[in-house]
């Protein structure tokens, strides 16, 4: 069994699993602190008044009147709506980023096809002495 474990992990597959989820939890870091330092106040900046969207909540209770999220959660029933627009943003940015990393390296591989297409293998030796004698034929002089 525990070499079953052994080959299993020694996969391939497995480490680039592993590795795939490391760097997507670090890039992960990386978008929200874009999303919440970089985006975040530019959008309150154009919108008047550099609001919060994690503040931003619906009260269900009639008991909630805290102007802060976590006020009014201790308060009573809240929908809170503004993390989830957070969130949100947090997608979009991600899947951008995906998206023209995909791109990228679909142009890399369309690139380096077209380089093994044009460093294609030379005729066969046949071929090359047919071409030959045909331009040979083609530079005589007419009888």
């Amino acid at each position: 069994m525990l070499n079953e474990f052994k080959a299993f992990i020694a996969r391939g597959n497995v480490m680039d699993l592993a590795v795939g989820v490391i760097i997507g939890a670090a890039f992960s870091k990386i978008v929200d602190s874009i999303v919440n330092d970089l985006v975040m106040p530019i959008v309150g900046a154009l919108t008047g008044g550099g609001f919060d969207f994690s503040n931003y909540f619906v009260a269900l209770s009639g008991n909630v009147t805290a102007p802060s999220l976590a006020a009014a959660r201790e308060q009573g029933a809240v929908f809170a709506y503004g993390n989830f627009i957070t969130v949100f943003i947090n997608f979009l940015i991600l899947a951008w980023i995906i998206f023209l990393m995909i791109k990228g390296v679909n142009r890399l591989r369309a690139t380096v096809e077209k380089e093994k297409i044009a460093e294609a293998a030379p005729p066969p030796a046949d071929v090359q002495l047919l071409t030959e004698i045909r331009d040979l034929l083609k530079s005589r002089p007419a009888a």
